[in-house]
């Protein structure tokens, strides 16, 4: 087995762009440490394509006009992590005990290869062993019929396809409950809730060719060089032809600020980058709230000048009166905010906001892309609500090139929102689902990630079904969910990889290992394929051609539909076998259920950059109570949730660029300057002196939410970084053990990652 942890950590700034040699160095060094065979340099060539299979990492569109290599260092990275020719086998668990696994590190599980068996724990020897699929679906059966419905969660990761989801919703309701956390619920379900109630609609209204529309882009809280890098070419080509991207973020990330693109012969060899940021603001986490009023006063006071004086307007009045509501109540919050807690609580100053607020006033089409780094707050929702407060100023919705434009993370997490993965009954067509499949439907909410948390910890939740994901490792309160987790009556984990949350056990526990998207999925009438949707609502074919790992692995369909088999009753509405022997046939009862969204689903399932679903906001149609845009007045400036103290900073994790989300790919975050360790602690250097604390110095983190319970961080490597003054940053997942789960959005329940209370130790 391969570690690359190093015995002596480099910590030394990164002189580069993003992309560039820097990105071919990575490639060429992670291809041979997975031990790929030539066939994943074929897939690589179709990745991103029509006809091809769609990237396993994040949701970033698919253009119809793709570049001969459409796959970015991250998604390259997520193929050879698939297409390993490493293995996970049944002798390697007889050699090692959970307890003794529960050493390694997340690159260490995952970098020991692929699983290739089923496997069922034995509590006796603390160790996996090999079943047949028959008994570990028979058994989780028998385990899961006698239990309340009520008491049964059903985890999926963003990864999985559409046609999986659907019948994992479709199995969990007819089963009694909506009880279906997923990644959404812990990144972008403030996006799900600001913009469903604000326009109408839950998701982004932007498509790839407003990009080509726009004259300005505002960035808020995503790290495009480490989340979205093939999104650097719509921002290389947008500053090519003159557009202004003004960032808004506490790090300066290096995507966000060069790139020097790898498809471009010239660039590589001349070294030309493009700039890509004209403004940079390095606002404080959990700032974006008063950073964004301060550009809506600017523009609302500049209008109420030109009014006064007979010049032309600032704002776009004739869209306000036409499509919003509300706008009176947030103009005068604007107007009666004040500089000074405006500049505080932001952390930049005013001038800074005008320069910003200047290219605002004048762009005629603006696109507002933002990520976690807003979503991830207790204000989160508001975060998401300013945005569009912002957009509505100038009428930045329904019309080419502006909009919001949420950077979604896994590959079809929205996607399994639009099939019914989703703990809410308004988001689900529970009508057609009764009349398609003839029964009642549960009315009552279901639970969602923190509610599951809660669940675990109390005992209410006695049973979690995982379809892949690592839940256990992405959820806040790592100590007290770890030390719950074994008191589940049953525990079922399908995956590809061993992750941290398969090394605690339920009192029945199976493993089950399941195909990836890159290989090929034969069913009883052939080669199937498999569809996903990305961040902007558009809806791709994927099919699989390379060799499974193993013989023994199912996919996640055969292995959704053997479950459900086995705990629901005989219907015969619902042929489970024959939507296994044929997924068009699930990608119809889809098409059924959704028929507004998915005509015609099978015969535009490889439509060149996919078929888009639609949006009545793109189209200025506002599914909202009033019927129109809804402008929301702040309740307060931070976004934060708690209020500063001496002593008390505001934790940011982080993820590097050799990782994606809980799978780290390797030790080196190379845009930090990072290589070797992911114990680290970034800190300014003021609040350095202020601590006394050295470069290098071992310290700790504690949790400071006041509820008495000791959350504690230890090994961090103190590491002076260009971070806002009463910030500082940690690796995630490991800093999760530092997150109560109680600490979390308001009205989303995404966990308040990008904000956490703590205080350094020494």
């Amino acid at each position: 087995m391969s570690k690359q942890r190093s015995d002596k950590p480099e910590i030394k700034p990164f002189a580069g762009p993003a992309g560039g040699w820097g990105s071919v160095r990575s490639l060429a060094e992670i291809l041979p440490r997975e031990r790929v065979t030539p066939d994943a340099l074929l897939q690589l060539a179709r990745q991103n394509k029509p006809h091809g299979f769609m990237c396993t990492s994040c949701a970033w569109p698919k253009p119809a006009d793709h570049h001969p290599a459409e796959f970015c260092e991250e998604g390259a990275k997520a193929t050879a992590w698939e297409l390993t020719t490493l293995r996970t086998t049944p002798e390697f668990f007889a050699q090692h005990t959970l307890t003794e696994l529960r050493d390694w590190k997340d690159y260490d599980l995952e970098q020991h290869g692929r699983l290739t068996h089923p496997l069922r724990y034995d509590a006796a020897t603390d160790k996996y062993v090999a079943c047949s699929w028959e008994e570990a679906f028979d058994a989780i059966g028998t385990a899961l019929r006698p239990l309340d419905p009520k008491s049964v969660a059903f985890y999926s990761s963003g990864r999985t396809c559409l046609e999986a989801s659907y019948m994992y919703g479709l199995m969990a309701r007819m089963f009694g409950n909506q009880n279906l956390p997923d990644s959404s619920n812990m990144c972008h379900e403030s996006t799900s809730v600001g913009l469903k109630a604000a326009i109408g609609v839950p998701v982004g209204t932007t498509r790839l060719k407003d990009f080509e529309a726009c004259d300005a882009i505002f960035f808020f809280g995503q790290n495009v060089g480490s989340n979205a890098p093939r999104m650097l070419h719509d921002l290389r080509s947008a500053r090519k032809r003159g557009v202004e991207i003004i960032t808004f973020n506490p790090l300066r990330e290096r995507g966000l600020e060069r790139f020097t693109n790898p498809q471009s012969p010239i660039e590589m060899l001349t070294g030309g980058e493009t700039q890509i940021s004209t403004q940079y603001h390095q606002v404080k986490a959990g700032g974006d709230i008063a950073a964004m009023l301060g550009i809506a006063k600017f523009v609302i006071e500049w209008d109420d000048a030109a009014l006064a004086v007979g010049d032309p307007p600032v704002l776009d009045h004739d869209f306000i009166a036409q499509h919003t509501h509300d706008f009176r109540a947030f103009a005068d919050a604007a107007r009666a905010a004040e500089w000074a807690d405006i500049e505080r609580e932001s952390g930049l100053e005013r001038s800074a906001l005008e320069q910003a607020a200047r290219v605002y006033a004048k762009a005629k089409a603006v696109l507002a892309i933002y990520g976690m780094g807003l979503t991830q707050h207790v204000k989160g929702v508001e975060n998401v609500r300013m945005v569009v407060n912002l957009l509505l100023l100038r009428g930045n919705i329904g019309r080419p090139g502006a909009g919001p434009t949420p950077v979604r993370g896994h590959s079809n997490v929205q996607g399994q929102r639009t099939v019914g993965i989703t703990e809410k009954t308004e988001l689900v067509p529970v009508d057609r689902l009764k009349e398609l499949y003839g029964f009642d439907p549960p009315t009552e909410k279901g639970l969602d990630t923190v509610e599951t948390c809660r669940g675990v910890i109390d005992g209410s939740v006695k049973a979690v079904i995982g379809l892949g994901g690592n839940f256990l490792r992405a959820v806040p309160e790592t100590a007290a969910m770890e030390e719950a987790w074994p008191r589940l009556d049953l525990s079922v984990q399908i995956a590809t990889k061993l992750n941290r949350n398969h090394l605690f056990a339920g009192k029945i526990t199976y493993l089950l290992p399941c195909l990836g998207r890159i290989e090929e999925d034969v069913q009883e009438t052939g080669p199937q394929a498999v569809s996903t949707e990305d961040s902007t609502s558009c809806i791709h074919g994927s099919r699989g051609k390379s060799r499974p790992a193993s013989p023994h692995l199912l996919s996640e369909p055969r292995i959704v539909a053997e479950i459900a088999k086995r705990i629901l009753p005989p219907n015969p509405r619902v042929d489970w076998d024959n939507w296994v022997a044929d997924y068009g046939r699930i990608r119809d009862a889809i098409e059924a259920t959704y028929p507004a969204i998915f005509r015609g689903y099978n015969k535009r399932l490889f439509t060149p950059g996919g078929f888009w679903k639609g949006n009545k906001a793109a189209e200025r149609v506002w599914q909202t109570p009033s019927g129109k845009a809804e402008f929301l007045a702040p309740t307060g400036l931070s976004a934060t949730g708690f209020a500063d103290a001496e002593g008390r900073f505001r934790l940011m994790t982080l993820r590097s660029n050799d990782q994606f989300n809980t799978t780290i790919y390797g030790y080196h975050d190379r845009f930090r300057g990072v290589k070797g360790t992911r114990d680290v602690l970034f800190i300014n250097r003021e609040d350095m002196a202020a601590t006394g604390v050295s470069e290098g110095q071992i310290v700790a983190l504690e949790s400071d939410a006041g509820d008495g319970k000791l959350r504690r961080r230890e090994g961090l490597i103190v590491t002076p970084y260009d971070i806002p003054r009463g910030c500082l940053g940690a690796y995630y997942p490991e800093a999760n053990v530092l997150m109560p789960v109680e600490h979390h959005a308001e009205q989303s329940h995404v966990p308040a990652a990008k904000s956490v209370p703590v205080r350094i130790r020494i």
